[in-house]
């Protein structure tokens, strides 16, 4: 198939006058005459538009082509077959043939070169094999969750393009060096509320064994919602552990952070004293009821909930050790371990309860948090085990970025958050407000 612009069906975009839309600022579009006259040729000559020999490759070749024979005539001074490039002490020197990948499955493409071999053309860099938007579809894909060979399937199927396994490993390994500015990126001044959470991920260290990452996800004081990092633990981290990831946190420009929402870990509270003495650490009320059902039985559940709402919606303190009391006189006999859970989760359960509504809406559950570990653990659940921490944290990572790439998420979540920032900056006397930009 050979495209040209002197077919009466292809329609060219005039040059557009000073003023006009364009010149304005308005994004380039194509012809929908030029779309129609492209596939009607293509129908004529009897190609398909997509897969192997079909109009879009043909096409893509031709727009590669174009655009490196205009690089070339860039780098040597002069357009192809013009005197003025006699005797210039460079000049063209035919051209090589090479496959790169494409989004719409291998193309090939003929390469021009020049005499002394300066040219190096940007394009389709030298040795370079696929094109940008392969990369990044390798990488969307890893990051939903499909193994290297799920993903090699999925290019030959639908792109008929083979690519390795260890081709895959290596696209993904190139978002190491960014992963490693993420995490040591600086952070706002001061946030909100912090959440603190873990998925349990399996690593093979000699063997494969359970272990914890941990994210933590900060509210800033304008309300936006930001991933702080992602630190890969051991099962048995205690205050010393909590001290470094807290520390590092501080050392990326964290001053202060007015409430900490966890799920008890052991030694946190300890750890958060040492580095923002200042800061609340709340307990996740939701993760307080999970693990209060375990002990029960399935049965029993609507009644321990209902028994136990007056407690963590009293209206303070001292109203909360009342119910307490009584919903221990009713279950301790039956569950004597969920009476203990509380009593020994009941210092960092309490604080929320000086606070109004808007402020216990949003810090009584974890849930954003809980949302983003949903996310790595559909996007962890095919993939087995990882061979390393690096790996791990690296497959985290892609899942990291791929989230809301429309940016509606982060609207909606800062809309939400509009009234309890006021709440926040009356109740901690404008601690807040010291961070806000």
């Amino acid at each position: 198939m050979t495209i040209t612009t002197t077919d009466p069906t292809i329609a060219v975009i005039p040059d557009q006058p000073a003023g006009s839309e364009a010149d304005a600022g308005a994004t380039p579009v194509l012809s929908e005459e030029l779309a129609r006259g492209l596939v009607a040729q293509a129908k004529a000559e009897g190609l398909s538009l997509t897969g192997p020999g079909g109009m879009l490759g043909k096409l893509t070749k031709m727009v590669l082509e174009t655009a490196l024979e205009a690089e070339l005539t860039a780098h040597l001074g002069y357009e192809a077959h013009d005197p003025a490039g006699r005797n210039g002490g460079n000049s063209r020197n035919g051209s090589r043939t090479k496959t790169v990948v494409t989004e719409i499955g291998p193309v090939e493409i003929d390469v021009p070169r020049d005499r002394d071999g300066s040219f190096t053309p940007a394009i389709v860099a030298k040795r370079q094999r696929r094109l940008d938007g392969v990369e990044d579809l390798v990488i969307s894909l890893v990051a939903k969750g499909l193994t290297t060979g799920e993903v090699q399937a999925h290019l030959a199927e639908v792109y008929g393009t083979e690519v390795s396994r260890q081709t895959i490993s290596t696209i993904t390994d190139r978002i190491l060096e960014g992963m490693e500015a993420w995490r040591a990126r600086p952070l706002d001044t001061v946030y909100a509320v912090v959440f603190l959470d873990a998925i349990v991920v399996k690593i093979r260290d000699g063997q494969v064994a359970n272990r914890p990452v941990y994210a933590a996800i900060g509210v800033t004081a304008d309300g936006e919602r930001d991933i702080l990092g992602l630190w890969a633990g051991t099962g048995g981290e205690g205050a010393k552990h909590w001290q470094l990831v807290l520390t590092d946190l501080k050392n990326r420009g964290v001053a202060d952070v007015l409430i900490l929402v966890c799920d008890g870990l052991t030694g946190l509270p300890d750890a958060v004293a040492q580095v923002w003495p200042a800061t609340i650490v709340q307990t996740c009320i939701v993760h307080l009821l999970r693990n209060s059902f375990r002990y029960a039985s399935t049965k029993d559940w609507p009644a321990l909930a209902k028994d136990l709402k007056p407690v963590y919606t009293a209206p303070t303190e001292a109203a909360a050790l009342d119910q307490f009391a009584e919903f221990s006189a009713v279950w301790e006999k039956k569950y004597p371990a969920i009476i203990r859970l509380w009593e020994n989760a009941w210092a960092e359960f309490v604080p929320f309860l000086r606070f109004d509504t808007e402020i216990r809406t949003v810090i009584c559950s974890t849930n954003a948090i809980e949302s983003l570990n949903s996310r790595f653990r559909r996007s962890v659940k095919a993939r087995g085990h990882f061979p390393n921490e690096q790996a791990a944290l690296k497959h985290l990572y892609l899942t990291v970025i791929s989230l809301d790439p429309t940016g509606r998420g982060r609207q909606k979540w800062m809309i939400r958050w509009k009234a309890p920032l006021n709440a926040f900056d009356l109740a901690f006397d404008g601690r807040l407000s010291a961070g806000r930009k």
